[in-house]
């Protein structure tokens, strides 16, 4: 409740947008393993971001 009005954070946005490719990845694996190779890509150069703001 008190946290309704508060602001995700830098890592919080990250973090959450490394679980959504992650997702997609996984999820691409059985179909299309070109575009899935590709979102583990992005997934990893957001990893990295996010080592760095640590």
């Amino acid at each position: 409740m008190f946290g309704l009005f508060k602001k995700k954070s830098e890592k919080d946005k990250l973090y959450d947008q490394y679980q959504k490719l992650t997702k997609e990845a996984h999820g691409l694996s059985s179909t299309n393993r070109k575009l899935s190779d590709q979102k583990v890509y992005e997934a990893e150069e957001i990893m990295k971001q996010l080592e760095k703001l640590k």
